[in-house]
């Protein structure tokens, strides 16, 4: 019986960039499914009382340096070097993370993740601007009118914060997260762990 990889998953973490194609990498090899479940890190953070790193460590410049230090170190052993910081981080993903729950609805999901990554993870775009995300649909060959259209209609608006709260009531704080089964595990340093639990 194959295994299901759950990724709770919001555009707007650099390491949901850095954990989408190892994490997938490691579902094809096990012979598991993998599936995204969009949630708002943002509420996220409000419901569980996290913060991002730099803001929970600002005023901790060396623990700032070395969590720099630790991402360089995993793009280069992982080979992510198209990765760039966003110049608009951090970055507002409501209406891309409304119009994923619109992409996975219309089955056209797997082309919207790697669009999106992408446009800001890679070309540093400002996908918090409604054109911006158009443009980027629509270059990537998706129906970006109706996706955008369905993402604010209120069934979307509903499941993303109804995903987000069971998220926090499972026990998640961050993102990467993923979940084989009950079992969680946080954080891109745990991948490993995820390939181990599908034995």
């Amino acid at each position: 019986m194959s295994k299901t990889i759950e990724f709770l998953f919001d555009f707007g973490s650099p390491n949901a960039y850095l954990s989408y194609p190892l994490i997938k990498g490691i579902a094809e090899r096990h012979g598991a499914s993998l599936e995204i479940t969009p949630i708002l890190l943002g509420g996220l953070f409000k419901i569980t009382g996290n913060q991002a790193p730099m803001v929970a460590f600002g005023r901790i410049p060396n623990k700032i340096a070395y969590e720099m230090l630790e991402m360089k170190r995993f793009i280069e052993k992982h080979g992510l070097s198209k990765f760039k910081m966003n110049p608009f981080f951090p970055v507002h993903t409501v209406l891309i993370m409304r119009g994923l729950i619109a992409a996975k609805e219309a089955g056209v999901d797997e082309s919207y993740i790697n669009a999106v990554l992408t446009a800001i993870w890679e070309d540093e775009k400002n996908m918090s601007e409604e054109a911006v995300v158009r443009e980027v649909l629509e270059s990537a060959g998706l129906d970006a009118n109706r996706l955008l259209i369905e993402a604010v209609s209120n069934p979307v608006k509903e499941k993303l914060k109804s995903n987000t709260q069971v998220a926090a009531n499972r026990g998640a704080f961050g993102i990467p997260t993923f979940f084989i089964g009950s079992e969680m595990f946080f954080g891109k340093e745990r991948l490993a762990q995820v390939e181990e639990a599908l034995g």
